[in-house]
This record gives structure tokens, C-alpha cells and sequence, in this order.
């Protein structure tokens, strides 16, 4: 398998779902702003978003592809199926009680995830109606996420990648078309999630049907490879989404403070997720079964090479981003949401985040891409401790931060939080002699970071003084932007292209 073509066919999918994810906040801000309706809407998705990072695309994604690629590997189609069928049953009984129990706590967890709503009954009250809404999507997408796992595993990328796309399109057509018809009008976008999970489910049926592996009910209880996966995954839950944890804290944290910092931090979230899902979930997404098979292949130079090769690229594409990020934040917050509701105070709030969480953007890639190298191995304590200690570490880092800074000292604790964990990660690989560094890392490096100043330099030029993107008519904003964009790129890919770096030179192939 050419895994850099998997990982352009991933990062093409994702990029059209990013797209549509912008369209639908450009929507969102202008339709709802940041106020009252805006933040009890994010607080309540968060809830069973943070269960869908956790449980599908987190833990169990993370437990569930190892062992089905060992499966494949060495007992046959048969018992792959079989695996398949049984695993599905168990998540579909185990999310049915959750949800239910969701629906039934819903004014319990607002309480506890947002305990500064309850200081205001009309806040409060709307959180919960929304929560209640909202909860069985996990249901939804963590099936979506069984079935993306099967698709992943036998080389089918495209149709896992493009899912997301539905839910996003399912917020816009609600927002501009149902609004008006829901009490309050924020209430379509509660409507939307469940809407586009369902969306989402119901399209990976073809795509198992044709490989054969569309799952059938079958009793769960008893088989050793859904034992397995349990195992692997009750402590996963921590390994691979302690960033998440931290977001639901740092909810918790900006609750308190003045209105509209849960949305400030949740438009400053949605531009860190755009490079994060382009670069680190893709990478991890095409990584996850490449090493999978490598390891039950017993393989260690290829597993170490795979490895190389995809924080070569990581190195390569997140470094750039970080610094667009941080040296654009306003351009980007203007030119995507500074309409309607959306003030320009809304902005400057949001840039302080972005630029807080830019310094984090390397760390939340490089960990996407080594949490996946241990769970491959079906090695679960090593990132499970590193999450622990990252997690306490972030929260101390919050309570620090939290004074001077405010909303964006949440975005700098995470930010550290990510970096410390990328950092222990990598340790952990060396000692174990799990991953062993290719030659050519110093040259490598220098040539990067001189190609990321030239490019910092040419945009923070371009861009000229901040407060006049404010000001600029949104068709203006958005042509100065993209012309910056370009121009960025040009420079940042010219300097490599000069000191001699090729697209062939990252052309990895996969077992």
C-alpha cells in the first residue's frame, strides 16, 4: 500500500468535511453569535462529542484495530466476521443503556460539566433540553466508527473519511432552512446532530456489505477477541483522549467567567481542529492498521520505518501550521466569523485562544500519531500513565493560567498539556527500542525550521496591522486571506524545493 497516496486520499476526504465544518460555524456564528443560545448549544454537543472521541474514534477504535487486523492476519476470514458481528452487538447494547441513562441524568451532568450555568435558569434549563436531544448520537457514531475501523483495516479510506461531511451538511441545511421552526431557533442545530449521525451510520452499509463484513446481530458475551478488546480499551479511554478530557475541564473552568468564553474557545477549537484532522487524524487513521500488521508480522525495522516516515511528515506539515495559526489568528477568526452576531470583541476573544492553542498544534499531532504506535503493540500502561501525568500537569497549568489570562490561559494550559505529552511518548518509543530514527534528521530539521521563518516572516508581512481586517468588507477579508494564504505556501514550499526536499522522499509504503 503507497501510504502517502492513502494518506492524500484521507486528508482530501477530511479537507472537504473541514470545509463544510467551516461553512456550517460561519453559519452558526452569524445566525447565534456567541451569547446565551451559543453557549448552552457547545456545552451540550460537548458532552456526547467528548464520549464519541473517548469511546469510537478514542478507546475503542484504538483497542478494536489492533485486534482485528491480528485476526485477519492469522485466523481467517471466518472468525473475522464472526469478531466483527460479536463486537458489534456488545457496543450497540452497551450504547442503547447509555444513552438512556444520558437522557435521564441530562440535568445532573449539565451540573456537573457546566456548574456555572446553574446560576442562570434559562441557560440552564435550555442546556439540558439540548443535552437530552443530543446524547443518542454517540449511539450513532460510535457504530460509525465500528464499521470506519472494518473499512480502514481492508484499505477502504474514502467513505470513513467523508462521514463527517453529512453531519456538517445536516447543520447547515437546519440552520438556513429549519430555524425558524423550532422554539428557540438554536434549538435545530440540537435537531442537526442527531440528524447527520444517523446520516453518517447509514452510509458505511454499502461499503461493508461489498467487502462482507456488514455485521449481524450475534451474542457477545463469552468471545476472547471481544475480551481482548475490552481490556485494551478500559484504560485507553485516558491513553489516546486526554486532550479531550482537558477541553471538557477547561468547560468547566470557562463556565465561570464572562459570557461567551465557551464559545470563544469553542470557534478557537474548530481552527485547531482543521490542521489536527488534516494532519494528526488522517496520519493516525492510515498509520493505526499499517503498524497493526507490521507488529503481528513481527516486523521491527518496518514498524520503526512506518514510524519515521510519519513524524517526518508531521514535522513537515504541522510545524508550518502552528506558525500560520499563530501569526494569522485574527485574519482567520475576521475572514470566518466576524458576521452578524458575531462582534468584533467575539474576534479579539477568539484570537487570544487561537494563538494560545497554536503553540500546542506540533504536540496534539505527534501524540495522534505515537498513541496509535502503542496501542499497535496492544501496549496500554505506557500511554495510560503518560495520560495521567499529563492530565494532572494541564490541570495545575489551568489553575495558574486561568488568573492573568483568562479564557486563552485555558488554550496555553492545553496547549503545554499536548507538548509534554508528544514529548513522553517519544521518550517512552526510544527506551522500549520500539522506534529507532532514520539518518538525516539534523540536515532534515535545519531545513525545515529555516523554510517555517522565511514563511512566518512573508505572511506577518502581508498581513499588515490587525484591527483593519475588522474593518475590511467580507468579500475583501476573504481575498487578502487566501492571496496571504499562497503566498505563505509558495514561500514556505519554494525554500524546501530550494534546499533540495522532494514529495518522493515521503512516498512510504505500507505492508
Amino acid at each position: 500500500m503507497n501510504l502517502l497516496k492513502a494518506l492524500v486520499t484521507v486528508s482530501g476526504a477530511t479537507l472537504v468535511s473541514r470545509i463544510l465544518g467551516f461553512a456550517r460555524d460561519v453559519i452558526i456564528a452569524r445566525m447565534f453569535g456567541a451569547g446565551l443560545a451559543s453557549d448552552a448549544f457547545f456545552v451540550a454537543f460537548r458532552i456526547p462529542n467528548l464520549l464519541r472521541r473517548l469511546f469510537a474514534e478514542g478507546a475503542f477504535s484504538q483497542a478494536f484495530v489492533p485486534v482485528l487486523s491480528q485476526y485477519r492476519e492469522n485466523r481467517g476470514e471466518p472468525q473475522t466476521r464472526l469478531l466483527v458481528d460479536r463486537a458489534a452487538s456488545l457496543l450497540a447494547l452497551a450504547l442503547l443503556a447509555a444513552s438512556a441513562a444520558g437522557i435521564a441524568l441530562a440535568p445532573f451532568i449539565i451540573v456537573v460539566s457546566a456548574p456555572g450555568f446553574s446560576g442562570e435558569p434559562e441557560k440552564f434549563r435550555l442546556t439540558v433540553r439540548m443535552l437530552e436531544i443530543v446524547f443518542p448520537y454517540i449511539l450513532f457514531i460510535s457504530l460509525t466508527s465500528l464499521a470506519a475501523g472494518v473499512l480502514n483495516t481492508w484499505g477502504r479510506f474514502a467513505i470513513p473519511a467523508l462521514s463527517p461531511a453529512l453531519l456538517n451538511l445536516a447543520f447547515i441545511f437546519g440552520a438556513l432552512f429549519a430555524a425558524p421552526y423550532f422554539d428557540p431557533p438554536a434549538m435545530v442545530l440540537a435537531w442537526s446532530v442527531l440528524a447527520g449521525g444517523l446520516a453518517q451510520l447509514a452510509v458505511q452499509f454499502p461499503a461493508l456489505a461489498r467487502i462482507g463484513m456488514l455485521p449481524r446481530p450475534r451474542w457477545p458475551f463469552g468471545d476472547p477477541g471481544v475480551r481482548r478488546i475490552l481490556l485494551l480499551m478500559g484504560p485507553a479511554v485516558l491513553g489516546v483522549s486526554v486532550a479531550q478530557l482537558s477541553l471538557l475541564i477547561n468547560t468547566l473552568f470557562a463556565s465561570f467567567l464572562e459570557t461567551g468564553s465557551v464559545s470563544w474557545l469553542y470557534y478557537a477549537d474548530r481552527l485547531m481542529e482543521f490542521p489536527t484532522g488534516l494532519l494528526g487524524a488522517a496520519l493516525g487513521t492510515v498509520l493505526l492498521p499499517s503498524l497493526s500488521r507490521t507488529h503481528a508480522q513481527g516486523d521491527a525495522a518496518e514498524y520503526s520505518r512506518l514510524l519515521d516516515w510519519a513524524l517526518r511528515l508531521t514535522v513537515l506539515t504541522a510545524l508550518p501550521a502552528a506558525a500560520a495559526l499563530a501569526v494569522l489568528s485574527l485574519p482567520l477568526v475576521a475572514t470566518l466569523f466576524h458576521y452578524g452576531a458575531f462582534g468584533a470583541q467575539d474576534a479579539w476573544m477568539t484570537r487570544q485562544a487561537v494563538a494560545a492553542y497554536s503553540v500546542g498544534l506540533p504536540g496534539l499531532i505527534v501524540v495522534r500519531v505515537l498513541a496509535p504506535a502503542f496501542y499497535a503493540r496492544q501496549n496500554i500502561a505506557t500511554p495510560v500513565r503518560i495520560a495521567v501525568m499529563t492530565l494532572v500537569a494541564t490541570q495545575v497549568l489551568n489553575a495558574a493560567l486561568i488568573g492573568p489570562l483568562a479564557h486563552a490561559g485555558l488554550a496555553l494550559a492545553l496547549s503545554l498539556g499536548a507538548c509534554m505529552n508528544a514529548a513522553l511518548l517519544y521518550r517512552q518509543l526510544r527506551r522500549q527500542d520500539a522506534y529507532r530514527p532514520q539518518p538525516g534528521w539534523g540536515a532534515f530539521l535545519a531545513k525545515t525550521l529555516f523554510a517555517v521563518a522565511a514563511m512566518s516572516a512573508a505572511v506577518w508581512t502581508a498581513a499588515g496591522p490587525e484591527a483593519d481586517w475588522l474593518a475590511h468588507a467580507a468579500a475583501a477579508r476573504a481575498w487578502r486571506l487566501a492571496l496571504i494564504v499562497a503566498l505563505g505556501a509558495g514561500v514556505y514550499f519554494g525554500c524546501l524545493f530550494a534546499l533540495g526536499m522532494r514529495w518522493r522522499h515521503f512516498c512510504g509504503r505500507g505492508s
